[in-house]
């Protein structure tokens, strides 16, 4: 995929939403779910699309909140339910459906404090801890959680992913259920519905408010070192990116003493302040140099910078020594520096997702920790991460966490935060910033060249993409080497990868489609040098390319 002209350059006019547009299409479109595209549909990360084009609809979101409310009525779940929201634009409404439709139902909805007065955003880890805190004391009426959220997605995007108890996504068996019945209601007419009007929704005993920002930051101090940060006077500069995170850096900053400046204070939902992403797109992708551009550019003001994205739970790490780093190399340094300055069990596995960098699998060899592959997804990390048997869960889309420094669980989704501050950390403790530290860790376990390409997919051959196994490859070496294996189902736990890793001694690449776009994806990573990276790109495409052949597209 080519970059675009006008690539890390700010937005133009012409690149903006229509806000009001936006919005009256999502109370005005209405789905038709005999489509796929207009469906509810559960990906890695919830369901998400963007109102015009009918797949992110009023619709949509009260017959999930139904769902879920019948979900958690089926399983017993009948404490609190925690419910957040971020800054796109379609978070506002569909925020304001939910609490209609929960309420109805006989849900106590919890919200931030200050949620009903257009601010009040929350991140995804926050309702992650909130679940996990509650759980941890309850005995009987066990808490879960809703997140109004797209991620990075686009201005016009929306979005809502469900945690239960546990406290991370839900897994694919809950997902499923919930998609279908949503469809079933729609299909219906919406008669299963359960709704109040809003104003008589926020009257309700059901609705409570709480502080979620002082009990978030208030135990930050159990999963990083914030006074080591303090004490070293580590200057950091922050770019929220007008995400939900953007009230919560200043109370961490008196609550620790820290030296913390947020570069950007703007919450706008048009995004219009964001440099324009490699395709030309209002992305808040904060592992993209180019959505990153401006915090990039103050990178020599500060000994650390950080970006997240807007429901926080990745982040960008910017180094002066190095820039804008690339997420697995981040990934390997945090693993690395969190398996020798924490006392966890040896036991505790490090979790990776297939298409993340082979660098992580030569840190856990060096240290002798156990690794665990999984596919694609945060939510393979969950049950690892609630019963601690996982130290860190992390994925090359730069999302992560890891367990308290007690060895108990943090948070069983991605956490931005505690990524962003641990590269503070990392920095105070060592005297080292994540760059200097990943060049340390390259001398002795090797450089990695990683890459990702693109390229469109129709629905028949992303479905062939899936269905692909080691019997259907063919070839017996990838760009000079050997191959050693032809994966179709992740090691950690033989769950299918939904298309296939093929490995030799010296790189691999992985191929599948994506959830959410007519695209394939390609990952590759080499251990020997740009060119080798490329010719195993070429030769990864003509492999997926031979199985489209051989299915007739």
């Amino acid at each position: 995929m080519s970059i675009h002209p006008f690539a890390g350059k700010p937005a133009r006019p012409e690149d903006r939403i229509n806000i009001g547009q936006l919005v009256s299409d999502y109370f005005l479109q209405t789905p038709d779910v005999s489509l796929a595209a207009e469906q509810v549909s559960f990906g890695t990360s919830g369901h998400r699309g963007c109102a015009n084009k009918r797949s992110f609809n009023e619709q949509h979101i009260i017959a999930i909140c139904q769902a879920i409310a019948e979900y958690r009525q089926q399983n017993a779940i009948n404490g609190p339910l925690f419910l957040g929201k971020d800054t796109h634009a379609l978070s506002e409404p569909a925020f304001a459906n939910a609490i209609s439709v929960l309420i109805a139902n006989g849900v106590n909805v919890v919200i931030q404090s200050d949620s009903l007065s257009g601010k009040g955003f929350t991140p995804t880890p926050v309702i992650s801890r909130l679940i996990i805190c509650h759980n941890k004391s309850a005995s009987e009426k066990l808490a879960d959680g809703i997140v109004i959220t797209p991620s990075h997605n686009p201005p016009s995007d929306g979005g809502i992913k469900y945690n239960p108890p546990h406290g991370g996504p839900a897994e694919g068996g809950i997902t499923k259920k919930i998609e279908q019945r949503a469809n079933e209601i729609i299909i219906a007419g919406l008669i299963d519905v359960k709704q109040l009007s809003y104003p008589e929704a926020l009257k309700s005993s059901l609705l409570t408010k709480e502080d979620f920002i002082s009990h978030y930051v208030g135990q930050l101090n159990e999963v990083i070192d914030m006074q080591a940060i303090s004490k070293a006077g580590i200057t950091i500069g922050v770019d929220p990116l007008g995400g939900s995170g953007i009230a919560y850096w200043p109370v961490i900053a008196e609550q620790y003493n820290l030296n913390i400046s947020v570069v950007n204070e703007v919450v706008d939902a048009s995004f219009a302040f964001m440099p324009l992403d490699k395709d030309g797109k209002i992305r808040m992708d904060c592992s993209s140099k180019y959505a990153m551009a401006g915090l990039i550019a103050m990178k020599d003001d500060f000994d650390i910078s950080v970006g997240n994205d807007p429901d926080f739970d990745r982040h960008g790490i910017v180094t002066s020594s190095g820039g804008l780093m690339n997420p697995n190399h981040y990934l390997a340094v945090a693993i690395h520096y969190l398996m020798t300055h924490r006392d966890w069990p040896k036991s505790c596995k490090i979790g990776k997702t297939l298409v993340s960098s082979s660098l992580i699998d030569r840190v856990a060899a060096q240290l002798s920790r156990p690794l665990s592959e999984v596919p694609v997804g945060f939510k393979w990390f969950v049950d690892g991460l609630a019963d601690a048997s996982y130290a860190f869960g992390g994925e090359e889309s730069a999302g992560a966490s890891f367990l308290s420094r007690d060895g108990s669980t943090w948070t069983t989704d991605k956490d931005g935060f505690i990524l962003a501050l641990l590269a503070a950390e990392i920095l105070a403790v060592t005297g080292k910033d994540p760059y200097q530290y990943y060049l340390e860790l390259t001398k002795t376990l090797g450089q990695p060249c990683y890459g990702r390409v693109e390229a469109v997919a129709s629905f028949e051959q992303k479905r062939v993409l899936t269905a692909l196994s080691s019997n259907d490859v063919k070839a017996q070496s990838l760009a000079g080497d050997k191959i050693l294996h032809v994966l179709s189902h992740a090691p950690g736990n033989n769950a299918a990868i939904g298309g296939i890793k093929v490995v030799t001694d010296n790189g691999w690449f992985a191929a599948r489609p994506s959830g959410t776009e007519d695209i394939y994806k390609i990952y590759a990573e080499s251990f020997i040098d740009e060119d080798h990276l490329q010719i195993i790109i070429s030769e990864a495409q003509a492999i997926v390319g031979d199985s489209f052949k051989a299915a007739g597209l």
